[in-house]
């Protein structure tokens, strides 16, 4: 099925179904609503386009989960973060797992059965990953795992996480494992942030004993591994952001009593040009192209178009952020974020500068 094909089919679908969000925009009810999204385009076969055979896809382009993830976000059918997550682990997972560990658990990760974290970030390592401390030991067949996490998505509701931990000294050092989240030792405390809302924890595992089989490639792979999973962060991920922030831009508009003011003008720039080079991306990813450090290009134009955006909202809505309770004031917060997660600005700019344009470290 081509694109063309099956984003008219996808419409059409999903204007004969309703998959709106009810009442409740809690994150209990966002994390329940994006379940019942997953569920419902799994079943309807959506879900399995441009996933391979092996983990029961259905085979064809990436970009075909690029359009998914549009559609939703553009209806906004669930919320863009956490549904871009599949991208992902889902990859990750059928990357570097044994195969028949990740036949039996990402179809359970696409129908919306579970939801799944990753464990990178740490109190004293967050965009120098190459840091992290938590451990983990052979015991017999098992590995014991011992450290803390921290900003670790949706932790509270997670059935697995992606994790990585410390095996040896330096970056060959750092191994990855799929850990289930209710194996004793695990701690989980929900951290609330300043949009109020409890989305990131950390954890905490105190001799976590976890299956050797349970490991994502081999002793060490596990600096490969986030080094191919961080791109994904910054592909499809961001095209569904993007979409949801158009959508965003429209309500500006329509809600502004001046919808010729020229910040406007700037903030629809801004979010062109990161769709322009989240294209390309998309592109490359279809040709089967290995993504690397030119993603950081793509964080840092989403980033500035993100805030861009609500800040613009805050100038042309006078009062609304700062007086009143309304959607706009939660995203405008959120946004402030935007140059942190995913490896803060200034690291991106580091990585541009060193490893595309060669300036070095001077």
């Amino acid at each position: 099925m081509n694109v063309t094909e099956f984003r008219s089919g996808l419409r059409d679908w999903l204007d004969r179904n309703d998959l709106a969000p009810g009442p409740d925009h809690s994150l209990d009810g966002q994390v329940a609503q994006l379940a019942r999204v997953r569920r419902a385009l799994y079943e309807a076969g959506w879900m399995r386009y441009g996933w391979p055979p092996a983990i029961g896809g259905f085979g064809g382009p990436a970009v075909l989960r690029a359009v998914l993830g549009e559609e939703v976000a553009t209806r906004d059918l669930a919320e863009p973060g956490i549904y871009s997550m599949i991208e992902v682990l889902a990859p990750t997972l059928i990357s570097y797992a044994p195969p028949a560990l990740a036949a039996e658990m990402v179809p359970r990760l696409l129908n919306g059965s579970e939801q799944w974290c990753q464990g990178f970030s740490e109190p004293g390592s967050g965009s120098d990953l190459a840091s992290l401390t938590t451990r983990a030991v052979p015991r017999g067949d098992n590995w014991v795992i011992t450290g803390q996490k921290v900003w670790t998505s949706l932790a509270q509701y997670a059935a697995r996480c992606v994790m990585l931990t410390r095996t040896a000294p330096g970056h060959g050092g750092i191994t990855a494992f799929l850990v289930d989240m209710d194996t004793p030792g695990i701690t989980v405390r929900p951290l609330r942030t300043m949009h109020g809302v409890d989305e990131f924890a950390e954890v905490f595992f105190d001799d976590v004993a976890v299956p050797g089989d349970r490991m994502l490639g081999r002793p060490g792979d596990g600096w490969q591994l986030a080094m191919d999973l961080l791109p994904h962060e910054r592909s499809t991920c961001f095209w569904h952001r993007i979409a949801h922030l158009y959508t965003r831009l429209d309500r500006l508009l329509a809600e502004t009593a001046d919808p010729d003011d020229a910040d406007l003008g700037a903030a629809y720039l801004a979010l062109h040009t990161a769709r322009c080079r989240s294209h390309a991306t998309q592109r490359r990813l279809a040709d089967g192209a290995h993504l690397g450090p030119e993603t950081s290009v793509d964080k840092v134009l989403l980033a500035t178009a993100e805030q861009r955006l609500f800040d613009t909202a805050r100038d042309l809505l006078p009062g609304v952020m700062e007086l009143t309770d309304s959607p706009w004031r939660t995203e405008f917060l959120y946004s402030r974020a935007a140059t942190i997660y995913g490896g803060t600005a200034e690291i991106q700019r580091n990585i541009i500068a060193r490893r595309l344009l060669g300036l070095g470290k001077d």
